[in-house]
């Protein structure tokens, strides 16, 4: 799952760093009429079994699209050749496209280009065992860069190299493949924004009014694609690549937001599975997708964030901030009541501090450096700080970037499930975890918000389960993960028969087969090589704690 961003100026957010959210119990249906209106009984429960008639039969043209389009696919094959200069993917990594149907339901209609590049295994033909596929989590994460393990030399995935070409892609709606946009990537970064945090019942009617406004802008800039952007389009894709690439079958990588469209991968395509890993995982109940996932994610930051505030404290030799988690705490308000009064630099206010500070309980290698640059403002240098939260206008490559992925981490969520349309709901929810747990809450709130006024159709989430040929995956998760609370990886586990479940105890970083722990590094490499997973779940010590 992909950041935390707050809402800015006119209808605009600002991307910190992600994860996806859930669905409570959804009091308005997809038309934003009340769920509990007026309504005979009867007259309701016919309605609910004609829209469940019309989802079955949705469903059942979608997996008919899917076959012919993969089909398609398996035949055309995928036209490799040298990476557009700028995708900056060096040599030899190849770059080539996927034609897809934008609605799977009509597969000989509309067709978008989905983005791939991959580099042959490093191996002999005799170790080579296909194609390994990647996603890095969002919605709205690019995986173009997965191959570039193999380029630089990383040596957690030496091995599995040897076996596999490593394959990326742009999902639909990402970077190269159908781009969405939903606000000028220009005005969406400029800064400071609000504070994610009201004071007022003014403060909370400004926040709703971006968030409708920040709506509207998506169904404007995007209205054709938006009905098409789900996490089951998205998995269609991902089989529709997978024919492509000549595989069988899939063998598959999923991180964070990976997680859940591997499961719901495997849940729609459980015989094309060859090898799973889901790492960090969102929680694939109905019940959460996505309004109360996010929910959770609040009360996990809080979690993660005090961890790192502690082990702040105890290296105040090198930090000198505060030599108790109280103190670093106290120190945290007052830096952030200082933003708030006159933003420093005259543009990073608490909204900019808090896309800096997240990146600390999300991934333990922002530790150091987070710490750092905390470290020199209080030692009275704040120009690291002011260019770490400030936009920079001139960098219109990445401000767009930055935009895209924002749109799609919206569009996704927003079109997966219902949300609650009752503003009522979100103030309640949102107040009420506040009080324990301040870091994230607001402001992921503000940024899930343009859901409850959503421009078209929500849809109904997959039912992730078991299905005939789905062979064992293997689950990797930290207990302390921010984004992705553990609860998610327990529930996957339930779910999916035969799945292993490998606990990285006591640590909290988000994604964790890409940290050095060989507990976890053996087993993932010895999976993906030779299929083998322990006859039990497997529980490991935490990485190496970061050191100043």
């Amino acid at each position: 799952m992909r950041r935390t961003t707050v809402f800015g100026s006119a209808g605009t957010l600002i991307a910190g760093t992600l994860i996806a959210g859930a669905i409570a119990a959804p009091i308005a249906n997809a038309d934003g009429s009340g769920a509990g209106g007026p309504v005979a009984g009867g007259s309701a429960a016919r309605e609910t079994a004609r829209e469940t008639a019309r989802e079955a039969v949705a469903k059942a043209a979608a997996a008919s699209g899917t076959a012919v389009a993969a089909a398609r696919a398996a035949r055309q094959g995928v036209d490799w050749r040298d990476c557009p200069a700028d995708w900056a993917l060096e040599k030899p990594i190849q770059c080539g496209w996927v034609k897809v149907p934008l609605d799977y339901t009509k597969p000989h209609g509309k067709q978008i280009r989905i983005a791939v590049d991959r580099v042959g295994s490093t191996g002999t033909k005799g170790e080579r065992q296909g194609s390994l596929v990647y996603n890095p989590g969002g919605p709205g994460g690019s995986g173009l860069a997965f191959p570039r393990r193999v380029v630089t030399g990383n040596a957690i995935w030496a091995d599995a190299a040897k076996a596999y070409d490593f394959v990326g892609f742009d999902p639909r709606g990402v970077g190269h493949s159908a781009p969405i946009s939903c606000v000028d990537p220009q005005e969406f970064v400029k800064a400071p924004k609000a504070d994610p945090v009201p004071d007022s019942e003014a403060d909370k009617r400004a926040q709703r009014k971006r968030a409708a406004a920040y709506a509207a802008g998506c169904k404007e800039r995007s209205g054709e694609m938006l009905p098409h952007m789900t996490t089951p389009n998205t998995a269609r894709d991902l089989d529709v690549i997978r024919a492509a690439l000549g595989d069988k079958k899939l063998n598959y990588i999923g991180v964070s937001y990976g997680t859940y469209l591997g499961a719901v991968y495997g849940t729609l395509f459980p015989s094309h599975v060859r090898r799973m890993v889901v790492d960090s995982v969102v929680n694939p109940s109905k019940e959460k997708i996505w309004y109360q996932a996010n929910l959770d994610q609040d009360v996990a930051f809080e979690t993660r964030f005090r961890d790192w505030m502690k082990w702040v404290a105890q290296n105040d030799a090198t930090f000198h901030i505060g030599d108790t988690e109280a103190k670093v705490a106290e120190e945290w308000d007052k830096l952030r009541a200082t933003a708030k009064k006159k933003p420093l630099g005259g543009v990073v206010g608490p909204s900019e501090l808090l896309d800096v500070f997240t990146s600390a309980p999300y991934y333990d290698s922002a530790w150091v450096s987070t710490a750092t640059l905390w470290s020199k403002y209080v030692a009275g240098d704040p120009q690291p700080l002011i260019d770490a939260g400030s936009p920079d206008p001139a960098d219109t490559a990445g401000n767009a970037k930055s935009e895209n992925s924002n749109a799609v981490y919206t569009a996704v969520e927003c079109t997966d499930a219902a949300w609650p349309a009752d503003w009522k709901t979100w103030d309640r929810d949102s107040t009420r975890i506040h009080r324990d747990h301040p870091f994230l809450t607001w402001s992921n709130t503000w940024m899930n918000l343009p859901c409850a006024t959503w421009g078209v159709k929500q849809q109904t989430p997959v039912e992730v389960k078991t299905g005939k040929g789905l062979p064992q995956v293997l689950i990797t998760q930290s207990t302390r993960d921010a984004a992705t609370p553990y609860a998610g990886a327990v529930e996957l586990h339930k779910r999916f028969r035969g799945s292993r479940l490998i606990t990285e105890k006591d640590a909290g970083s988000h994604g964790i087969t890409n940290l050095v722990n060989p507990c976890v590094n053996d087993r993932v490499k010895a999976y993906l090589l030779t299929g083998a997973v322990d006859s039990r779940d497997v529980t490991c010590d935490p990485h190496a704690t970061p050191k100043p």
